[in-house]
């Protein structure tokens, strides 16, 4: 139940190993309740970011929370080394490994960044809007998430070629 909860709100937030495993009941569920959108400020940057939360990953959060009878103050995800501690990034990278594994794909060719990087590049492939990508994954600068994301000028090209003036 925890591993499913980690996995979509991984997904869904596209937030950095470092900011996952450091996610408080609060961040989430300050009232026992998953949020629809929460807001995280980023270690590597120190600036906020929204992410929505999906209806899946809701319910996901919520039974887990249930389950593991967590309040508000306490680490989202506990890790090994005792109550109250955070589930270490090595912890949260070695879960990720064996999720990949166990859908067939090599864990030497995808990782916790991996989950990070999946709804940002659907988003842009679906809309092809880098503006609003950037913006949820905490790019300052919009040349980051081009080459966060392999934008190549073919790309750029098929987006321009769909919009008539």
């Amino acid at each position: 139940m925890r591993d499913l909860a980690l996995f979509d709100l991984a997904i869904d937030s596209k937030l950095r190993g470092c900011d996952v495993v450091a996610l408080k009941v609060e961040d989430v569920a300050p009232n026992g309740c998953t949020m629809d959108r929460a807001t995280v400020r980023q270690k590597k940057t120190g600036r906020p970011v929204k992410f929505e939360l999906t209806d899946q990953t809701r319910q996901a959060v919520d039974d887990y929370l249930e389950v593991a009878n967590k309040k508000p103050g306490e680490c989202l995800f506990t890790g090994r080394c005792g109550f109250g501690r955070c589930i270490t990034t090595g912890q949260y990278a070695r879960l990720a490994s064996e999720w990949i594994d166990s859908i067939g794909l090599d864990p030497k060719l995808f990782g916790t960044h991996s989950l990070r990087r999946t709804k940002a590049t659907l988003i842009y492939r679906r809309t092809g809007n880098l503006r609003a990508v950037q913006l949820l994954l905490g790019h300052t600068k919009i040349e980051s998430t081009v080459r966060y994301l392999g934008v190549e000028v073919d790309d750029a090209l098929a987006i321009a070629e769909q919009v008539d003036v």
